[in-house]
């Protein structure tokens, strides 16, 4: 346990090892309770809303014809992506 001091605006620091181990970075959001004299703080996690249009172009198949997602085996894409760029 880390103890830190709270300013003069009711500010602390959370300690940087916790922060990386929660994902805390700047902006995030944290909700606060009381249970008795314990405070408990919880990242507060956003569900983000996505549209299968957002990851338009993010896989590339550069065969001709007719491409149908059931035949896209990401696993050899990602290998031959790899085999390209040695």
């Amino acid at each position: 346990m880390q103890t830190v001091t709270v300013s003069d605006k009711g500010q602390v620091v959370i300690p940087v090892e916790i922060r990386r181990r929660l994902g805390i970075t700047p902006g995030c959001q944290l909700d606060f309770s009381l249970d008795g004299h314990v405070i408990h703080a919880e990242v507060k996690r956003q569900v983000v809303q996505t549209k299968a249009e957002d990851g338009f172009g993010m896989l590339v198949c550069k065969r001709p014809g007719e491409r149908r997602l059931i035949d896209f085996d990401v696993a050899l894409a990602m290998r031959d992506a790899k085999d390209d760029r040695a």
